[in-house]
């Protein structure tokens, strides 16, 4: 650019000298051509440049953006995803510490085998040979019983109306007689049962404990998917801590 300012220059010194042995109307034109001259000299010499250093700007703007701004926003959008799942996982853990502590706290253990035990013997009791039970079949036959001898000596009812409810009370007496049979031999059935589950409690202890450990084993396991997953995308956030292009 230095070199054409002074080649015009010189070319416009010369040109003057020479000029200056013209009438001045000539010299007035030759001064506009020479000026109209020069200005598109420099300017076809000067057109890339200018074009060059107007539109680099704009392309490593646009170059910038996709490198910068890209990257940024895909990094902040992992920090988010991060910030929303670390409380949760947090509370997962917490979570499942405190259900792998019940599970294997010795006296949750005792307290279930307790309430089992005051299950057991509360239904013993009510299905024992003397309990509520074994009284059901004997009180409703008892009634049944009594209505057949209070009908037959009754004598608010016609012959035929006396007839029919006996033959009703009748059949419920025999059905009832079934039943009863029916219910003490299922009662009989659940009471040695019961007294079967009682001998058998420290074997039974032992099953339930099997069954809360691998209730535990359940939670660890899904804990460490959990885990793990924030793991993986703690590395690939950590993978992006570095400028774009590096």
């Amino acid at each position: 650019m230095l070199r054409l300012v002074v080649s015009g220059l010189v070319v416009s010194r010369s040109f003057a000298a020479m000029a200056s042995r013209l009438r001045p109307v000539a010299m007035l034109a030759a001064a506009v051509v020479l000026s109209a001259g020069l200005m598109l000299t420099a300017l076809s010499a000067a057109g890339p440049a200018v074009a060059q250093a107007a539109g680099q700007p704009q392309a490593q703007t646009g170059r910038g953006g996709a490198d910068a701004v890209t990257p940024v926003e895909e990094y902040a959008k992992q920090v988010e995803e991060l910030k929303k799942g670390y409380p949760d996982l947090g509370k997962r853990i917490e979570e499942s510490a405190r259900t792998i502590d019940e599970m294997s706290d010795v006296g949750t253990a005792r307290k279930e085998i307790e309430e089992l035990r005051a299950v057991v013997a509360g239904l013993l009791g009510a299905v024992s040979d003397n309990g509520t039970v074994s009284q059901l079949g004997a009180k409703a036959l008892a009634h049944g019983r009594g209505k057949l001898k209070s009908i037959e000596q009754d004598a608010r009812f016609k012959p035929e109306e006396r007839e029919f409810l006996l033959d009703q009370w009748r059949r419920l007496v025999a059905e009832t007689e079934r039943a009863t049979e029916d219910l003490e031999s299922a009662r009989k059935e659940f009471a040695d049962l019961l007294r079967t589950l009682q001998t058998r409690e420290d074997f039974i202890d032992e099953l339930m404990q099997v069954r809360r450990a691998t209730e535990a084993l359940a939670v660890m396991r899904n804990l460490t998917r959990e885990i793990r997953d924030a793991s993986s995308k703690l590395k690939s956030l950590i993978g992006g801590l570095k400028p774009p292009g590096v």
